[in-house]
């Protein structure tokens, strides 16, 4: 872990933010007594759509009549 000050940290902000997303913790102080920590953001899984999971009827997959059809065109 890193520690440093206001100063640094706004001088160096682009180089610090390098050395976080590769993984390490960066204190930022104020007269020598943290104030912030930066650190790495955790990684997204993906989202998938979960909550139709077994919901579903194959009628759901079928086509659609010509008079519904028609109506989304309106």
């Amino acid at each position: 872990m890193t520690v440093v000050n206001i100063h640094e940290a706004k001088t160096h902000l682009s180089r610090l933010l390098q050395r976080v997303a590769a993984g390490e913790e960066v204190v930022i102080a104020r007269s020598g007594k943290p104030v912030a920590r930066l650190v790495p953001m955790p990684a997204k899984e993906p989202r998938r759509l979960g909550f139709v999971e077994g919901r579903l009827t194959d009628a759901f997959f079928e086509p659609l009549p010509e008079d519904e059809l028609a109506a989304w065109e309106e």
